[in-house]
């Protein structure tokens, strides 16, 4: 079964304290195994906690995919491609955050900003 365009729920995703789209989180095992397979795109973001790296294996689409430290600090951005793309596990890392291709661009986010979720 595939599902359509993954719609996140109703947290929004700061960039700074600046709100910037809507967010998901995916903070448990299952969740996070499971990430955006098996969708065909994505409204908004996904974050998955304690998640060092992800990988493109079995995906339809580019994403871009923010790494970032236990205080959301970015530490790196990137745009992968589907069934090759993956990011590299960064020593600091805690969580990434997924969103489509060109998504972190479009909101202005950079490297050495602060992400997080509010309710």
């Amino acid at each position: 079964m595939t599902r359509t365009t993954f719609g996140p729920g109703r947290e929004r995703l700061l960039c700074n304290g600046r709100p910037i789209a809507p967010v998901a989180v995916a903070d448990t095992a299952r969740t996070r195994r499971k990430g955006l397979l098996g969708t065909s795109g994505i409204a908004g973001a996904l974050w998955l906690t304690r998640c060092p790296s992800v990988h493109m294996m079995g995906m339809r689409y580019p994403i871009d995919a923010a790494v970032v430290d236990k205080s959301g600090t970015v530490l790196m951005l990137c745009t992968l491609r589907p069934w090759v793309g993956l990011t590299r596990p960064r020593l600091r890392a805690n969580a990434t955050i997924e969103a489509a291709a060109g998504s972190f661009a479009q909101w202005g986010v950079r490297p050495g900003d602060t992400l997080s979720v509010a309710s």
